[in-house]
């Protein structure tokens, strides 16, 4: 399709949009304004670079597509590729053992803001902002309990790591003028049955009170919940009741990450609960086929109501959203790809839903006529919408991302 046929084509949409009271120029402007944090361990499967291992800690990749990243160089020119065929604006989600160690050993709780200098400085030149996460997997000290651990000497050093890291989103987020949002996940559980669930539990909420009593002005905490680990699934410490009451008495950023619910569940029904009880939401956006798989996101029903729940509630300025899959069995630029653009398509078509026509229907009780305009708006022509959209931001339209990414892939990733 040339420029001419797409912009031919939007204007037709507009008009179809704005019968139903929809003004898509505005839909786009907002859509271009909202940052998708890219998430860098899509790029190596999330080895790293503290010790060039496979993961371990409950959670696991699969597949085994040529072309991983190997060092810090490509993991960048990977992100930096990939941005490059995305339209609209972008973050990049760093975790800790992705820092810039100069081929030395720096155990986790010695890590600190100059590990990661060179990461915010390349960040601002590329136009990026920065993220953050603590590590507590894949290290000799993870074993089945970090945070929650009643030894003293190895809860002791997963705090102080966690501390570490929060000052490095500090530093972050005073470089580049805008908070850096710093995740904590841990993996904390057991293979088999406990008799210790609420002690575990008391350990994990006292182990967090210490590493948040720390104001730190630069950055924004966030914490995320999990329903199993692998090995690890008869228990999560740190399980949804957990972090939910957690979040909602201690006023902390709550993370939903979709892969971390049964697949039949409602994951959209929990954004306009959540919102009542905690002050911001993170939105960890992944595809579960069975349970937290992390496969590529795409735009099916589950992240479409995911985003119609956020616009619907006004909470744009509330949710942060970000991506956490790893596919490693096909190309992985392609997955950043595909999983960005259909992150942006459902956040898309949640901003071109008639909402006040809707409204006005289902305040005055006509039950029959807002079922059928939300039947209808599934048809508008939202594509050329979303096609308008990438041409306007000077990147590939449709598919015409695939040559250039089999491209790099003969130029720069089958070489590694």
């Amino acid at each position: 399709m040339n420029e001419k046929q797409i912009l031919n084509s939007y204007e037709i949409a507009r008009e179809r949009y704005a019968e139903v009271g929809v003004d898509t120029d505005k839909a786009v402007a907002v859509l271009e304004s909202t940052p998708i944090s890219l998430h860098c361990w899509q790029t190596d499967d999330v080895v790293g670079f503290e010790r060039s291992e496979a993961l371990s800690g409950g959670i696991q990749t699969t597949g085994n597509y040529p072309g991983r990243a190997r060092n810090i160089d490509e993991v960048r020119a990977d992100v930096k590729f990939a941005k490059s065929l995305i339209a609209g604006s972008h973050r990049l989600n760093l975790h800790e053992i992705y820092g810039d160690f100069g081929g030395k050993l720096v155990d986790r709780d010695q890590c600190g803001p100059e590990h990661f200098a060179s990461w915010i400085q390349w960040a601002a030149e590329n136009g990026l902002k920065l993220d953050f996460n603590s590590t507590s997997f894949s290290h000799p000290k993870s074993g089945d309990l970090s945070l929650s651990n009643p030894d003293p000497g190895i809860r002791g050093f997963w705090i102080e790591h966690t501390k570490r890291c929060r000052r490095i989103a500090d530093a972050m987020g005073k470089a580049q003028g805008d908070p850096c949002i710093m995740n904590i996940w841990v993996h904390d559980g057991s293979k088999d049955l406990t008799v210790e669930r609420k002690r575990y539990r008391e350990i994990l909420a006292a182990s967090l009170d210490e590493i948040l009593s720390e104001k730190l002005p630069g950055m924004k905490d966030c914490v995320e919940a999990k329903l199993f680990g692998i090995g690890l699934e008869s228990y999560t410490v740190g399980s949804m009741d957990f972090f939910e009451g957690y979040c909602a008495t201690r006023k902390v950023m709550y993370t939903l990450d979709t892969g971390h619910y049964e697949p039949t569940e409602n994951v959209a029904d929990k954004i306009p609960a959540l919102l009542l009880f905690v002050p911001e939401l993170m939105l960890h956006v992944s595809r579960p086929v069975r349970w937290d798989s992390d496969h590529v996101t795409i735009m099916n029903d589950q992240t479409l109501e995911l985003f119609k729940e956020i616009v619907r509630a006004g909470a744009l300025d509330r949710a942060h959203i970000g991506l956490d899959y790893f596919d490693a069995s096909i190309n992985r630029i392609g997955a950043y790809v595909i999983g960005t653009r259909a992150t942006q398509k459902c956040l898309l078509s949640a901003l071109l839903e008639p909402l006040s026509k809707l409204r006005e229907y289902e305040d005055s009780g006509r039950g029959f006529q807002r079922l059928a305009l939300l039947e209808e708006a599934k048809t508008l022509p939202f594509g050329a919408v979303f096609d308008w959209f990438n041409l306007k931001n000077g990147v590939p339209v449709g598919p015409e991302f695939i040559p250039e990414i089999e491209r790099y892939e003969r130029e720069v990733t089958l070489k590694r």
